[in-house]
C-alpha cells in the first residue's frame, strides 16, 4: 500500500514539475524566480553546514583542552609518585599521561584542520551570498524592464499612432450625430414651412389692401 501511495505521489510530483517547466519556458522571469528560490534553499543548507562546522571546532577545542589538562595532571601525579617511591602508581600515571598526551595532540590536529576548513567554508559562503545578492538585484532590474515593456505594450494598444481604429470610432459617431442633426433640422423646417407660407400670404394680402 505504501509503495502505491509513493508511486502516486511521485507521479503527481513529476506532472507538477512538468507543468512548472512548461510555464517557466513561457515566462523567463518565473524561471529565474524558481532558480533563485532553489539557490536560497541551497544557501540555507550551506549555512547550516557552516554552523555545524563551528560546533565541531568548538567540540574539538573542548575535548583537546580536557585531554591536555588530564595529561598535565597525570604528569604531575607521576612526579609525586616517583618522589614517593610508588613505582606502580608512577608507572600508571606515566601511561595515562602518554595516552592523554597522544589524544590531545590528535585532537589539536583535528581542531586545527576543522578551523582551516571552517575558514574556507566561510569564505565560500560569503562569496555565495554576494553572488545571490547580485542575482536578486539583477532580477529586479529585469523585472523593471519587463514591467516597462508590458506597460508600453498596453499603452500602444490603446493609443497607437499608426492605427486608425480609435479615430474611425469617433468619425462613425460624428457621422451618426450629423445625421441626427440633419433629420431634426429637416423635420423642423418641414413643420414650420406651412406657417411661414401662411404668414407670407397674409402679408401680401395686407399690402394689396393698402
Amino acid at each position: 500500500m505504501t509503495n502505491i501511495f509513493t508511486r502516486i505521489k511521485d507521479s503527481v510530483t513529476s506532472d507538477l514539475h512538468n507543468l512548472m517547466d512548461q510555464k517557466e519556458q513561457k515566462n523567463p522571469i518565473a524561471a529565474l524566480n524558481h532558480y533563485l528560490r532553489q539557490s536560497e534553499q541551497e544557501k540555507e543548507k550551506v549555512r547550516k553546514l557552516v554552523e555545524r562546522q563551528y560546533k565541531l571546532k568548538d567540540e574539538f577545542t573542548k575535548e583537546y583542552q580536557m585531554a591536555n589538562d588530564l595529561a598535565e595532571k597525570r604528569l604531575k601525579q607521576a612526579e609525586i609518585a616517583e618522589k614517593a617511591g610508588e613505582e606502580q602508581m608512577h608507572a600508571f600515571a606515566v601511561r595515562e599521561h602518554e595516552e592523554y598526551q597522544a589524544r590531545a595532540e590528535r585532537l589539536k590536529a583535528s581542531r586545527d584542520e576543522a578551523e582551516q576548513e571552517l575558514d574556507t567554508l566561510e569564505q565560500k559562503y560569503e562569496d555565495m551570498k554576494h553572488k545571490l545578492k547580485d542575482m536578486h538585484l539583477r532580477r529586479m532590474e529585469l523585472m523593471g524592464r519587463e514591467n516597462v515593456a508590458r506597460a508600453n505594450h498596453q499603452m500602444n494598444k490603446v493609443v497607437d499612432e499608426t492605427s486608425d481604429k480609435p479615430f474611425s470610432k469617433f468619425a462613425e459617431m460624428e457621422r451618426y450625430i450629423e445625421g441626427l442633426e440633419y433629420r431634426v433640422n429637416n423635420s423642423y423646417y418641414r413643420s414650420t414651412f406651412d406657417n411661414k407660407i401662411a404668414k407670407l400670404e397674409q402679408e401680401m394680402k395686407e399690402k394689396e389692401q393698402v
